[in-house]
């Protein structure tokens, strides 16, 4: 990996004043510190001294700053929220990747090397080639059971996870079903319980075994965490109430017309209801007829 100061030398013109990839080396340096403990730990919440940026901190400092930490004149980035390459948010972190590190971007994710995402795990099956960086508001898995940080990483030192247990089986008492929707918590290595940022269930099972590696940024709380490539991840389930993912039986896109995908759901004037694929680059490949690898 090139030095900053040789990157800022080699582009200095195309960052207009900035360091390369905005961060200042110093900055830089911690935070790939901090990232290559968290690939020795997978699972653990490992501090970092968060920086300022031009974007308000609830909008992507976390993955943003890990993003412009690890990336290169040879990286291609592709930035989506919640699925959609289009939205106001991912176009203008797209936008400052762009001025301030001169790369090339993409919404291809076949393409892409280093793909920032908001709550979603792309349809399209990742490489080995690729990273994925994933925005988090809340990395604390046992906030809802603990509210002290102090006595929430003693749990995960000590493993004890029994108010966790406890939380999921109230929540089969109550809805007769496991609870929560988006950022459903993990076991990561048989060792730390992990909020995988507020992603659906539907894409709990890519974390599994991936090839790639997923890079978690929190910059509120200025936590970051890793899953290195084939780490086992499963949700937490008891064994007579098994984790299962959203069911999408009698809709499809409106657009492609898939049935094997996560939709979101629009309500129209009238109030009828308008499904769609929440990864866009991926329906738009289906409509052009594109073949592309799929999650099995």
């Amino acid at each position: 990996m090139a030095s900053v100061a040789e990157l800022t030398a080699t582009h200095g013109e195309s960052i207009q004043g900035y360091s390369y990839g905005f961060l200042d080396a110093v900055s830089k340096r911690e935070i790939r510190r901090s990232l290559l403990k968290a690939v020795a730990l997978p699972g653990y919440q490992v501090p970092f001294g968060s920086r300022e940026l031009p974007i308000a901190r609830g909008w992507g400092t976390g993955g943003l700053q890990v993003t412009l930490s690890i990336l290169g004149p040879g990286d291609i980035v592709k930035v989506i929220d919640q699925g959609d390459d289009a939205s106001v948010n991912a176009q203008n972190l797209r936008r400052l990747v762009e001025r301030t590190s001169d790369v090339t971007t993409t919404i291809d994710t076949g393409d892409a090397t280093i793909i920032q995402s908001r709550h979603r795990v792309p349809e399209q099956r990742l490489g080995a080639d690729q990273t994925l960086v994933l925005q988090v508001p809340i990395p604390e898995p046992l906030r809802r059971v603990e509210r002290s940080v102090r006595l929430a990483r003693q749990m995960h030192a000590e493993m004890d996870y029994s108010r966790m247990w406890l939380a999921i089986y109230e929540d089969i008492v109550r809805r007769g079903e496991l609870g929560g929707a988006a950022g459903y918590p993990v076991l990561v290595n048989d060792r730390y319980i992990m909020a995988p940022s507020p992603i659906p269930r539907w894409d709990i099972s890519r974390l599994n075994m991936a090839e790639g590696l997923y890079l978690f940024g929190a910059g509120r709380e200025k936590r970051l965490y890793a899953i290195p490539p084939f780490t086992r991840v499963v949700p937490l389930e008891f064994e007579d109430y098994r984790f299962e993912v959203e069911s999408f039986l009698g809709r499809s896109c409106s657009r492609c017309g898939a049935t094997d995908t996560f939709l979101d759901e629009t309500v129209q004037a009238d109030g009828s209801k308008l499904y769609a694929c929440s990864d866009t680059a991926f329906c738009d490949a289906r409509q052009l007829g594109q073949e592309v690898a799929r999650w099995q």
